[in-house]
């Protein structure tokens, strides 16, 4: 992708994105302080109730200060209330700034690379992000700076008194310490588990009826189990580490508030303390801890949240943001192929090399050749679904990095090998889910791909719900409206992958007419085709073989050097006898021809392929 159309991947992307959240943060942190300043008041009313009411026998200051402590608590309530929403209110805000560049991450990231499980974990990372950051986890980190003033307290009450606090929080502290060393990697491989599960789980599910059908079902579910047995031992390893720190926390907690009130009886008895005192100093020790024994009980969650965030932020910097580029004019000249080198998203060796071609308007290309030889690879780098690594595609002279990705999708229309419809209705996938389409666009689409007739012999016509990937129509119907859609709104260029591959000989006609039409508008047709009866609407024709471009030229031409009857030895080198019967001969193609207004090709028969 062109560098000047992207943010250059960098933490300040991330760091951009999070700093309006600051000023919330900052109100937290104003909002924790008096919260803790005001959970001063059990152990002062306390201390006040033993020290001054009980000596004293006032009940008008026992009055007094219960309304004063009971005033208290209603504004600390009323503080953790409103915490807890701003908290809540954090995490949706930090959803919003992020959830269009995880689902555009999403959608993208199987154009570049492979990713494991289902593909969904950025959004379930993203999740657990907002998650934590709504919950009451984050008020443990609030909290802790305040444990100071609760020890510098147990100080002015006594020494040892604040001696014994101190010992208790380092020990508490320590215990922290030792969760986040134990928890992360049992957390890691918890998440990286759950991650294949899903992944088999989907597999099964998009693949239900092969499943079915072969009998395999135990045998997979058998897979699926195991992977599920491996998330559980590791999500058991994780929980028994927090869980049982946590739970060593709250004991250690509770034991220390014991261990203090003994010492403040023992000064009580000493007469270096008042009873009242050692009352305080217990309630004091375990506010003063409290924060720790959340903070090591929100654990789990706070890593799964901050590995969540360490990937999200790798990812976002591996698909920058796609930055607004000046618009086009719509093409209407021809499509180049420059020298296209291809590496397949996710492995490391390219699958075709060296492909040159150039295709005028009202000109139809038939991509032919054996299996294997990369012509669908080839055509998803012609619709721009996929990036060369060398070489450009260009649309009247514009490489396609040049073109906004959404203007240059109304300038083609592609049809897939393996059609995938989306949950909604016929009118909105024929419309490309447009949010208002134009009723006589969509029925002309129709008519082109011949699926008219076929749409309204439905019960609701245009608008019958066909179910998740189309899952409510046969084979055969999902193609002619994958065909239908290709040709909404009269794309420029119209890309169809083995469009026969479902279709009887009604539909094949179908295809035919719908590739004049598009020819007879100025618009380019690219076939790719295993059997004759694709190409019959084609002029040119482009051969691959090995990933190689073998041959391009005029269909004619091409076709008496390259097909043979059916039955020949072909067959037995691998060429589908029932489709073309290629045979191999050396036909390559002469570059330098390639600039002729009519997009001809000299041919040379030679011992040798040169590419």
């Amino acid at each position: 992708m062109n560098p000047s159309k992207v943010r250059a991947p960098s933490q300040r992307q991330a760091a951009a994105v999070v700093f309006p959240l600051q000023k919330s943060v900052a109100g937290i942190a104003m909002i924790s302080g008096v919260v803790n300043v005001l959970a001063l008041t059990s152990p002062l009313f306390m201390l006040q109730v033993y020290d001054r009411v009980l000596s004293s026998g006032s009940i008008p200051t026992l009055v007094g200060l219960a309304m004063l402590a009971a005033g208290l608590y209603t504004f600390q309530a009323i503080l953790d209330i409103i915490r807890a929403r701003i908290l809540l209110r954090i995490g949706e805000r930090f959803d919003g700034r992020f959830s269009s560049r995880v689902y555009e991450a999403v959608m993208r990231i199987p154009l570049l690379t492979r990713m494991q499980g289902d593909g969904l974990q950025p959004l379930r990372d993203l999740d657990n992000v907002r998650s934590f950051l709504g919950s009451s986890g984050p008020t443990a980190f609030f909290d802790l700076p305040w444990m100071p003033l609760y020890l510098a307290i147990c100080f002015l009450f006594h020494f040892w008194i604040g001696m014994t606090a101190l010992v208790g929080a380092i020990a508490l502290v320590s215990l922290t310490i030792l969760t986040n060393a134990l928890s992360q990697k049992p957390i890691r491989d918890t998440i990286t588990s759950n991650m294949t599960r899903n992944g088999l789980m989907e597999a099964g599910r998009r693949n239900a009826e092969v499943v079915a059908a072969m009998g395999i079902e135990r045998r997979i579910a058998t897979h699926w189990q195991k992977a599920n047995a491996d998330y559980l031992a590791a999500n058991r390893k994780a929980g028994d580490v927090v869980g049982g720190l946590g739970s060593v926390s709250k004991a250690l907690r509770m034991m220390l508030q014991s261990v203090i009130l003994g010492v403040g009886a023992y000064l009580v008895i000493e007469q270096e303390v008042t009873a009242g005192v050692m009352i305080a100093s217990s309630i004091m020790m375990g506010r003063a801890l409290a924060p720790v024994d959340l903070a090591i009980g929100s654990w789990k969650p706070f890593l799964m949240a901050r590995q969540s965030w360490s990937r999200l932020k790798a990812l976002l910097e591996k698909i920058p943001e796609v930055m607004p580029v000046m618009a086009l004019p719509e093409p209407k000249r021809d499509l180049r192929a420059e020298g296209l080198t291809i590496i397949p998203p996710g492995e490391s060796k390219p699958t075709v090399l060296g492909v040159s071609f150039a295709v005028q308007a009202g000109s139809a290309l038939g991509v032919i050749g054996p299996s294997g030889s990369g012509k669908s690879t080839l055509s998803r780098v012609l619709v721009g679904a996929w990036s060369p690594v060398a070489g450009k595609v260009r649309l009247d002279g514009a490489s396609f990095d040049q073109w906004d990705r959404e203007a240059l999708g109304r300038h083609v229309g592609y049809l897939p090998q393996g059609v995938e419809l989306f949950d909604g209705t016929i009118s909105q996938n024929i419309a490309r889910f447009e949010d208002d389409p134009d009723p006589e666009k969509i029925v002309a689409a129709a008519q082109a791909a011949g699926a008219h007739e076929l749409i309204l012999r439905f019960e609701k016509g245009y608008e019958t719900l066909i179910g998740e990937a189309g899952s409510a129509l046969s084979a055969g119907q999902r193609q002619r409206i994958g065909l239908a859609r290709a040709l909404y709104g009269n794309p420029f260029i119209v890309v169809l992958d083995e469009p026969n591959a479902n279709l009887d000989a009604e539909g094949e006609a179908a295809v035919v007419r719908a590739i004049a039409s598009v020819r007879e508008r100025g618009g380019i047709v690219i076939v790719v085709a295993h059997r004759p009866s694709a190409i019959g609407a084609v002029d040119h024709v482009l051969m691959m073989e090995s990933g190689r471009q073998k041959a391009f030229g005029p269909k004619g031409e091409i076709l008496s050097k390259v097909l043979k009857p059916a039955g020949q030895p072909a067959a037995a080198r691998g060429y589908p006898v029932t489709g073309f019967g290629l045979t191999p001969l050396r036909v390559v193609a002469n570059p330098a021809q390639q600039e002729t207004d009519s997009g001809d090709d000299e041919t040379t028969e030679e011992p040798d392929v040169r590419h």
